[in-house]
């Protein structure tokens, strides 16, 4: 029986290989782009003063269906500005997240602050793809490639301008990412098979990620103790979506977080 996972990933790798376009072209346009706004070293700053806060536009997931269909992606970028958030993440994937490259250049557009592409990349097309779109960084997540896309993505994205957050689920895929010459990793407290949260899986790999990569913990969220925690056990920045789209004040649940 096909997971959550699975079923995402053949998608996209279906259109990764209908994808046609000329790589080289494409790193050439990249060229003429003006820099990005530094993602992983905005993550850092505030993080000496406390946990840094990714901000997740996310309209639905796979999971819990409609989260908050109808957000307007540049003004909530605005609130989580307004609430203090480190950096945005937004959700591009069309058929199972409901969101956009469209909601990614409004949120841009609408602050100063770095954007995350959070999506499924599959191809170096996908690498470039989100530089070309606006992106200041670009997910990358080990159990969805092999070690050498891992690799090979990675190299691609810090050629062309862009930081790299490379999420993993366990030692093995840190391995991968250390291995690619990851400075940014994510641990995912969700499973991607079975989309359920596993709190001490963040809080073991946390120790056994070496000093000076910066540390993100995803998913799984959910207020100012999770954060405390979090932040206890060495991390200096949490990602967070379903909390802070479903919250009835977006800029308090978010100013809650930074502890």
């Amino acid at each position: 029986m096909a997971t959550y996972l699975d079923k995402i990933l053949a998608a996209h790798r279906a259109d990764a290989l209908a994808d046609d376009r000329p790589l080289t072209a494409l790193v050439e346009r990249v060229a003429a782009m003006a820099p990005t706004r530094g993602f992983r070293a905005r993550v850092a700053a505030d993080a000496a003063d406390s946990l840094a806060v990714i901000s997740e536009i996310k309209r639905r997931s796979p999971s819990k269906g409609d989260l908050n269909i109808g957000l307007d992606p540049a003004e909530l970028a605005h609130t989580y500005q307004r609430g203090g958030a480190s950096c945005l993440s937004v959700l591009t994937d069309i058929e199972f997240f409901g969101g956009s490259t469209a909601d990614l250049q409004a949120a841009r557009a609408a602050t100063g602050l770095p954007v995350l592409r959070k999506d499924f990349t599959v191809s170096e097309r996908d690498v470039c793809d989100a530089r070309l779109i606006g992106a200041d960084c670009v997910l990358l997540i080990a159990a969805a490639l092999s070690p050498a896309e891992v690799v090979s993505f990675h190299r691609l994205a810090i050629d062309i301008g862009l930081d790299v957050l490379v999420e993993i689920h366990d030692e093995r895929e840190l391995d991968v990412g250390l291995a690619a010459g990851a400075t940014m990793i994510g641990v995912n407290q969700r499973d991607l098979v079975t989309f359920q949260v596993d709190h001490e899986r963040a809080a073991r790999l946390a120790s056994v990620i070496p000093v000076g990569v910066i540390k993100v913990a995803e998913s799984g969220v959910r207020g100012p103790d999770d954060a405390r925690s979090l932040r206890a056990a060495g991390y200096h920045a949490v990602l967070v979506g379903e909390t802070l789209v479903t919250a009835t004040d977006p800029a308090a649940a978010l100013r809650a977080l930074r502890v």
